[in-house]
């Protein structure tokens, strides 16, 4: 079955969810779904507006189970978190969280992204996922869920 592509509601819609937050993290999430993008070009972009926060997972299907690692922006910034980084060697402690599952790094910027330390992470990551990423093709992306109900995506301002 050949996948859907990205269709312009599907952009107009995801633009919509980056647009709740404030420039700068809205900025931030733009540059690290891009970079995101490069890495796994075949990737299926998973996208959930959550009330507590607004993800973007890469999985070689659309099965959340799938996902590899996402991005998740919240009012306060914005993180990758490996779904098996428990798993990962981390020589560098990088990895932040101590959950059986899960590890995360905060990204101040998208630049962390391509730094040897995290792209070795990533590869790792990928190397180790139960659903291979496919080998060609071109990755899509779908909107997974909308809660109605948010926490707000900008920090509140000061008096």
């Amino acid at each position: 079955m050949k996948p859907p592509p990205s269709s312009a509601a599907t952009n107009r819609q995801l633009a919509g969810f980056i647009a709740k937050f404030d420039p700068k993290t809205a900025r931030l999430i733009r540059a690290c779904r891009a970079e995101l993008r490069k890495i796994f070009p075949t990737a299926v972009e998973l996208v959930y507006d959550n009330y507590n926060f607004f993800v973007i997972g890469y999985a070689p299907t659309e099965r959340a189970s799938d996902a590899i690692l996402s991005i998740a922006a919240a009012a306060n910034g914005v993180a990758m978190s490996f779904t098996h980084g428990a798993t990962l060697s981390d020589p560098k402690k990088l990895l932040l969280g101590n959950g059986k599952q899960h590890r995360f790094l905060r990204l101040p910027s998208a630049d962390l992204l391509r730094s040897a330390d995290v792209r070795k992470l990533i590869q790792e990551a990928v190397r180790k996922a139960r659903t291979p990423l496919p080998p060609s093709g071109r990755g899509y992306t779908i909107i997974k869920s909308i809660s109605k109900k948010q926490r707000p995506r900008k920090k509140p301002t000061g008096k």
